[in-house]
């Protein structure tokens, strides 16, 4: 009698992952998702905050303020508020580890090397989108942002 619906063993492993695989490429476009929304939101918000300070950092440099520290100040600020989303973040995911240990096969319910390298990794996102705003400043000409007012 010939068998019916014959499958080798790697199509019978293929077709149990299929929905844990489908599982992990889900998390990971939507972290990946998350990682360039948080570094779009980072870069208005500095790039709002550069224009509305324009007139400050045309005084900082004419005073005397190397464009150098004026980038520094912009990117302070930017480290700062990635330093606090990443603490919350860090908090949030504390608190859903359970689940994640759940879906995640062999994945211990706090993983210090992952939620570190995320950590660092949107600390790197928001260091890249502060840069632009950063250097915006720094070019500010003092004569320009003092005659706006």
């Amino acid at each position: 009698m010939p068998l019916a619906g014959a499958k080798t063993v790697d199509e019978i492993i293929s077709e149990s992952l299929a929905i844990p695989r489908f599982s992990v490429v889900l998390f990971a476009s939507f972290g990946a998702l998350g990682l360039l929304l948080a570094a779009v939101g980072i870069y208005g918000v500095m790039a709002f905050g550069v224009a509305q300070r324009t007139h400050e950092f045309g005084v900082r440099i004419a005073l005397g303020a190397q464009r150098s520290r004026v980038i520094g100040l912009v990117l302070k600020e930017g480290t700062t508020l990635a330093l606090i989303g990443g603490s919350i973040g860090l908090i949030g995911a504390y608190l859903v580890r359970r689940a994640m240990q759940i879906t995640l096969f062999g994945v211990p319910a706090v993983d210090v090397r992952a939620f570190g390298a995320m950590f660092l990794l949107l600390l790197v996102a928001a260091l890249v989108a502060c840069l632009v705003p950063a250097l915006r400043a720094s070019r500010v000409e003092p004569l320009e942002a003092l005659r706006h007012d």
